[in-house]
């Protein structure tokens, strides 16, 4: 499975990085949402990880490009942000975002929102993976 990170801070995609990998997933890099678009435009991803400030485009608006693309509506997206406010998780839930998880975070919260929000999809359920 390909995973995209899109974060502009390099310690954040060097981290995520290596969880991932650890965990035997292909990575993908990319700085902003508008970075994201464009390698999504060039492979296959299978799910997304998003920070929430960016420069250029930042997650909200790459969710709801995303959401509103049907050549890629269908994948997941997880944010990865520094920001606990509860009115900007509503925001990036209801603009499409398959989960949300506060920095900083371990290997083992990633994987597990990952594979929570994969079970959702299979399964045909929808819901709020927070």
């Amino acid at each position: 499975m390909k995973i995209m990170v899109v974060d502009d801070c390099q310690t954040t995609q060097k981290l995520l990085g290596l969880y991932l990998k650890t965990s035997g997933f292909d990575i993908v890099i990319a700085e902003n949402g508008l970075d994201a678009i464009e390698k999504l435009a060039t492979g296959d991803v299978n799910f997304i990880l998003s920070d929430l400030n960016m420069p250029y485009m930042d997650g909200i608006e790459l969710v709801k490009t995303l959401k509103s693309d049907p050549n890629w509506l269908h994948i997941p997206i997880l944010m990865v942000t520094t920001e606990a406010d509860p009115e900007e998780k509503e925001r990036a839930l209801k603009a499409g975002a398959n989960g949300y998880v506060v920095k900083p975070v371990t290997a083992d919260v990633i994987s597990q929102h990952i594979k929570s929000i994969m079970k959702e999809i299979f399964s045909g359920q929808g819901g709020d993976n927070a």
